[in-house]
């Protein structure tokens, strides 16, 4: 074995705490429909009333990710991850630089899709239970910011996403090294 192998300290389970893990969950499932309303609210003519409901449900399904995010990101400040058992030293600083790179796409991407509304003032009704106050200027300097940001965050989030997805089905399928254990609830023995 390498000698730049990490692994767990004795008496840890190398495992994320059950709070990371539903953060995590909760985080892959919004992303998955904030993904599926854009291109629903994509498909749909600008008239369509559903294509309104799309864009009200795409927006505050995204400002739940910035609101998880900063949760999942305050709770990493003080529960830092266990350490990975079984991985080279190049492994973990690829998948350190992968992580933070989907939170900091995951804090842009809502926050792009902010600075487009607000760039054409157009209210952000959150779920329909109220509106998000606009806080910068209604100017199209504004929206073509955020609508460049947003354009560029959703190749990255696509490419992070497929790479993220891509390194648990090689940690599974090729290493079996129980690496995806790690996101799951502990199974109790029977």
């Amino acid at each position: 074995m390498s000698t730049d192998v990490k692994t767990a300290a004795p008496g840890t389970t190398g495992r994320y705490t059950a709070a990371a893990q539903w953060l995590h969950w909760i985080s892959a499932a919004l992303m998955a429909a904030v993904l599926v309303l854009a291109w629903v609210m994509e498909s749909l003519p600008n008239a369509d009333a559903s294509r309104a409901t799309a864009v009200m449900l795409h927006k505050s399904v995204g400002l739940t990710i910035l609101a998880l995010t900063a949760a999942r990101l305050m709770w990493r400040a003080n529960h830092p991850p266990p350490p990975a058992t079984r991985w080279a030293a190049w492994e973990s600083a690829t998948a350190m630089a992968s992580h933070w790179l989907l939170y900091l796409a995951l804090l842009a991407m809502p926050l792009s899709g902010y600075l487009m509304s607000a760039g054409h003032g157009r209210a952000i009704p959150y779920f329909g239970l109220f509106e998000v106050p606009l806080l910068t200027p209604a100017t199209e300097a504004v929206w073509q910011i955020g609508s460049t940001a947003h354009a560029i965050g959703q190749w990255a989030v696509y490419g992070l996403v497929a790479l993220h997805i891509a390194a648990a089905v090689w940690h599974v399928a090729i290493r079996r090294d129980g690496t995806l254990d790690r996101m799951l609830p502990e199974q109790t023995g029977t």
